[in-house]
C-alpha cells in the first residue's frame, strides 16, 4: 500500500502569508479522522519576540489516517492542499 502524502503551501496558508490558518481553520473542521494540528510556525522563532505568536501552520500531523475523502481539498478556500 502506498502511503498518503498530504501537502499544504505555506506561501499561501500560513507563516503570516495569504490566509491565517487560525480564522479559516475549514481542513481541520471538515475532516473526518481529525489528522490535521495547527501550531506555531517556527518561522516565529526567527522574530525579535518569541513569544509573541504571529505566524502558524496547519499541519497533517497524521498523513496515514487520511481516508482520501477529498473534503479538505475541495473546501479550502485558496486551494493550498494536495493530496497523492
Amino acid at each position: 500500500m502506498k502511503k498518503t502524502k498530504i501537502q499544504i503551501n505555506y506561501d499561501i496558508c500560513g507563516d503570516g502569508h495569504k490566509i491565517d490558518p487560525r480564522q479559516c481553520a475549514i481542513c481541520m473542521k471538515i475532516c473526518p479522522p481529525a489528522l490535521f494540528l495547527l501550531h506555531q510556525s517556527l518561522k516565529l522563532f526567527q522574530k525579535d519576540d518569541p513569544l509573541d505568536p504571529q505566524y502558524w501552520r496547519i499541519t497533517p500531523l497524521y498523513p496515514s489516517l487520511c481516508t482520501r475523502c477529498m473534503q479538505c481539498v475541495e473546501k479550502c478556500p485558496e486551494h493550498a492542499i494536495q493530496i497523492k
